[in-house]
């Protein structure tokens, strides 16, 4: 079975309602998606839904260990201002990640919309948490879409 490519997308704040469902449904959908062959799953680190479904892939490379978390981040020092709660669920992260590509060194006005683009690029599928029409995700989203990627919407 040919390995395919996954990536994820989405908010960094996200609704109290929903951050209690999300874990689950992408429990549930990580689950179908490695029965259909999406082995290589890629994450931005952003905090939010990127950690979230970063820690869920990093939960199915326990059980799966042909499952890879690739890490495409924006620049070296991602994390200044970060809460140290934040920091060490992204050390974790950045440890157990099979590979990680920096989009720039350091920060700049566009290290996060080239992470997005390398992202996307490659990608069979993007799994993205979008609720707002405007902002980073819902380009990542619309670029998604016109390179001709599937994306499934978790709302």
């Amino acid at each position: 079975m040919e390995r395919k490519i996954c990536m994820f997308t989405g908010h960094r704040y996200i609704e109290p309602d929903r951050i209690v469902l999300l874990p689950r449904e992408l429990d549930e959908l990580l689950e179908r998606l490695i029965a259909e062959g999406y082995l290589d799953f890629r994450c931005g680190g952003a905090q939010g839904f990127d950690t979230i479904a970063a820690l869920k892939v990093l939960e199915k490379k326990k059980i799966y260990p042909d499952v890879k978390l690739h890490l495409f981040l924006p620049c070296r020092d991602q994390t200044r201002g970060w809460s140290e709660n934040a920091k060490r669920a992204y050390s974790i992260v950045l440890e157990r990640a099979d590979s990680v590509c920096y989009a720039s060194e350091n920060y700049t006005p566009h290290c996060m919309h080239a992470r997005n683009r390398a992202m996307v690029d490659g990608s069979d599928l993007c799994v993205a948490y979008c609720t707002s029409s405007h902002g980073g995700t819902a380009y990542t989203v619309l670029y998604a879409r016109k390179q001709g990627v599937e994306v499934i919407s978790l709302e």
